[in-house]
């Protein structure tokens, strides 16, 4: 099945994990703390105070105002891949089982893979492929972390539908696996520049 598909038949919780999971793995590129997000996990599990922890880690980020997440100069790819990070956390809803989730879900799917390529694309990715081919399954010239990428979502919404809430903890260690791969790709353009 398709990532489209998966996202397309995933519930509430899936949703806002499969969000949640691109926006964790993503974290490192706006110098957030690998606990940032942790409880916005936690609250899907238990039913916490979501709207609470989202506007804990939105102000921590620097993301309080989604008037932040502007268009970046289209020069520097690191930027640009930040503006994106901002804008799925500025975007995210403060309910989890609002009406728009599925949008977000979706939104968050397509700027991770965006920002895998974006970052790939120094180390010669040349992105022939659209990024909505990879989510519905086309992977011909796939770089390998957008590859990487597109499993840890299909891995995370897989995991959901299979066994709901039970399948939160491996979920989060699926993110936490991609936020190190993420981190130390960002840590190695960060070497190379100086």
């Amino acid at each position: 099945m398709s990532l489209v598909d998966l996202i397309a038949q995933a519930d509430e919780r899936g949703l806002a994990a499969s969000g949640l999971a691109c926006l964790d793995r993503c974290v490192p590129l706006l110098g957030g703390d690998d606990e940032v997000l942790r409880p916005l996990w936690s609250s899907l599990a238990d039913g916490g105070a979501w709207g609470e922890y989202l506007e804990r880690a939105r102000t921590e980020l620097d993301v309080a105002d989604p008037g932040q997440a502007a268009a970046a100069d289209d020069d520097d790819d690191d930027d640009e891949a930040a503006v994106l990070v901002r804008r799925m956390l500025a975007a995210a809803p403060d309910d989890p089982s609002a009406p728009d989730l599925r949008e977000w879900a979706d939104a968050c799917s397509v700027r991770a893979l965006r920002i895998h390529r974006l970052l790939d694309a120094a180390a010669g990715d040349t992105g022939t492929c659209p990024v909505s081919a990879h989510r519905e399954g086309l992977t011909d010239g796939i770089s390998p972390l957008v590859a990487a990428e597109l499993r840890r979502q299909v891995t995370v919404l897989e995991l959901l539908a299979g066994r709901g809430a039970g399948g939160l903890r491996p979920a989060l260690e699926v993110s936490t696996e991609g936020r190190r791969v993420l981190r130390a790709v960002v840590s190695r353009r960060a070497r190379g520049r100086s």
